[in-house]
């Protein structure tokens, strides 16, 4: 699995993430947004912690740096 996403796009979805883990367990979003919203926060971090993104592959995007 190549990587395609750079380390501005890794930091900006844990730093999203974050704050959505936060809204949750401070309450600000319940019911089936809290879910939702934990969710997209997981796939977040999974995704910047092993520097690929499925969704990038079909709009053919890469933000990961050429060397």
């Amino acid at each position: 699995m190549p990587k395609n996403m750079g380390s501005l796009d890794k930091t900006l979805r844990v730093i999203v993430a974050v704050v959505l883990a936060v809204l949750v367990f401070m309450g600000q979003i319940s019911g089936t947004w809290a879910v939702v919203a934990g969710v997209v926060a997981a796939v977040f971090i999974l995704t910047s912690l092993v520097g690929f993104c499925p969704a990038y592959l079909p709009l053919g995007m890469n933000t990961c740096p050429k060397d």
